[in-house]
């Protein structure tokens, strides 16, 4: 199957509003990751202008640990009065394996290898941030781990312009980032600035360091109130070869006020 000078050649991933393919730019030769939505979600203008907003947003980031958006488009299929536009988005291809299936498939992973992962993670968002972006969905599977070792955030779907985010978020909008990684206030359906996305990293970092989430519970509901209400274990006391210094950084980054957390969006005003 071919898209515009975008050769199709095999799915690689699916999710509740697009696929993922791996393709080919016919003008370079070089593999991308084709990503296009789902015929379901075509006639919910909702989902669709949120897709065409995901590839307006970040079009312009440029950073080794964000996972690049080279081209954007819309697919015709179909003729006549039949005729319908499936919008598409051209994305860097990553070879490697999400976070997520690290943690699910891989061995034990080292502290200090917690940290080099975090890290590209942390410079990833400081550099969103910058250019006035909250991310809103931080979690494993939006984290991909390239051949070399170098961790690349990915998937902006639910991201968010600072002026935009630093609103009130419906309990709809809330639970679309995976409960075990949502903030504090994004449980509560309050305001959300950059600190949410440190402390969705904190939870990160923290199953990193455990192997499990610092919150969970039989519902989404059950552990947004953990999140509001109750305080993690520190990482040590689920392993004690978890050096004191990380439960401090890993804990300051839970912290459940707001507050507590400087403000990373200052530096995008």
């Amino acid at each position: 199957m071919r898209i515009d000078h975008y050769e199709i050649w095999k799915p690689i991933n699916s999710g509740g509003t697009a696929n993922v393919y791996l393709a080919v730019d016919l003008h370079n030769g070089l593999p991308v990751a084709l990503k296009k939505l789902k015929n379901g979600m075509l006639e919910n203008p909702i989902m669709r202008q949120k897709f065409i907003e995901e590839a307006n947003r970040y079009l312009y980031l440029n950073h080794p640990n964000i996972v690049a958006i080279y081209d954007t488009g819309e697919d015709l299929i179909g003729d006549g009065p039949n005729q319908v536009s499936v919008p598409y988005i051209v994305m860097e291809f990553v070879d490697g394996v999400t976070l997520r299936h690290m943690l699910n498939n891989g061995p034990r992973i080292l502290p200090e290898r917690a940290l080099e992962v975090i890290a590209g993670v942390l410079a990833a968002l400081d550099y969103a941030h910058r250019h006035g972006i909250v991310h809103r969905d931080i979690k494993p599977a939006n984290i991909m781990i390239n051949t070399n070792g170098d961790s690349k955030v990915m998937d902006f779907g639910i991201a968010r312009a600072m002026s935009d985010a630093a609103t009130s978020v419906t309990a709809t909008s809330a639970v679309m980032g995976t409960a075990q990684y949502l903030s504090p206030e994004q449980a509560r359906g309050e305001l959300v600035d950059a600190r949410s996305d440190i402390y969705s990293s904190g939870c990160v970092l923290y199953e990193l360091l455990t192997g499990v989430t610092p919150f969970n519970g039989d519902s989404p509901v059950a552990i947004a109130y953990q999140h509001v209400n109750e305080p993690p274990k520190p990482p040590s006391s689920l392993d004690n070869s978890i050096p004191s210094s990380l439960d401090s950084i890993t804990l300051g980054a839970l912290a459940k006020s707001i507050e507590s957390i400087p403000n990373c969006s200052r530096d995008a005003q």
